[in-house]
């Protein structure tokens, strides 16, 4: 069986505030690209992983091994897989390649097992595996709220390009945590974000975008402050890094300049994509 495992952008991410468990409570708008890793898994003797990306392991380290064992573990299946992973997304980018790849894990298993989980068992199987897991079961435009459990589905009106810079360098979400100063951190309003996607505002949009862990994040990989600038000079409308970084993303209603920009920015060495929020 074959899946797509898209990646995923963040419009506006507000981290509220630091738990008593260590994690923190988030607001954001997450929404599914067209970018997408491909997975197929098939009935195997033993277990085995092939792919075009050699640092994946056969350990829970793996968010598909991770997934495939929490399911294993829940139900007592014994069937090992062989699975084929070709990777589009890049990691330690804020596109939650390794999540999406999981939640796909997710599905295909309840499919090919015949394991009858309904959406709210995936996703309390989801939240196990990692915290932007759940978004992926169902790959929705959503608000997403705690810690990434609490997802509200919403539909999308607005109409743009995007396109996808990352620097050379990813960002560790563990360290970028670390370097986050709440009180004298950018909290844009998510709630806005959402409004404006739903009303085809694209000015709406482009005023809301704003991210709490860009600053920090940036002092980590400075790289990600010179690509924003040098989007901005190309003459996007929006720029903006996804999630924990590192990567950048631009919006435009201009195909041709996103065209432009790509071809440009690919010749430059960097890993450059031009996507669109996913139906």
């Amino acid at each position: 069986m074959k899946n797509k495992a898209h990646a995923k952008i963040n419009l506006c991410l507000n981290v509220k505030g630091k738990l008593e468990n260590g994690y923190h409570e988030m607001e954001m708008v997450m929404v599914p690209l067209t970018l997408h890793d491909m997975i197929e898994i098939n009935f195997s003797s033993e277990m085995a992983l092939i792919s075009n990306a050699r640092f994946l392991t056969m350990d829970r380290r793996n968010t598909v091994i991770k997934a495939i064992e929490l399911l294993r573990e829940e139900y007592g299946f014994t069937q090992n897989f062989t699975i084929t992973l070709n990777k589009h997304i890049p990691t330690q980018a804020g596109l939650a390649g390794g999540s999406s790849d999981a939640a796909a894990t997710i599905r295909m298993l309840n499919k090919m097992l015949h394991l009858n989980m309904d959406e709210n068992k995936m996703m309390e199987i989801a939240k196990k595996v990692g915290v932007d897991v759940p978004f992926f079961i169902r790959s929705k435009p959503a608000v997403v709220e705690g810690i990434g459990e609490i997802l509200t589905p919403f539909e999308v009106s607005a109409d743009f390009q995007i396109l996808l810079v990352k620097p050379r360098y990813g960002v560790s979400t563990k360290a970028c945590f670390a370097k986050l100063n709440l009180q004298h951190a950018e909290h844009p309003n998510h709630l806005m974000m959402k409004k404006s996607l739903e009303d085809g505002d694209y000015q709406g949009v482009l005023e809301h975008l704003g991210n709490t862990l860009e600053t920090p994040a940036i002092e980590l990989v400075p790289e990600i402050a010179t690509i924003k600038q040098i989007l901005k000079d190309y003459g996007f409308d929006g720029v903006l890094m996804s999630g924990s970084g590192s990567t950048v993303f631009a919006l435009t209603q201009n195909e041709e300049l996103c065209t432009r920009a790509l071809i440009d920015l690919r010749e430059k060495g960097y890993f450059v994509k031009k996507t669109r929020i996913k139906d």
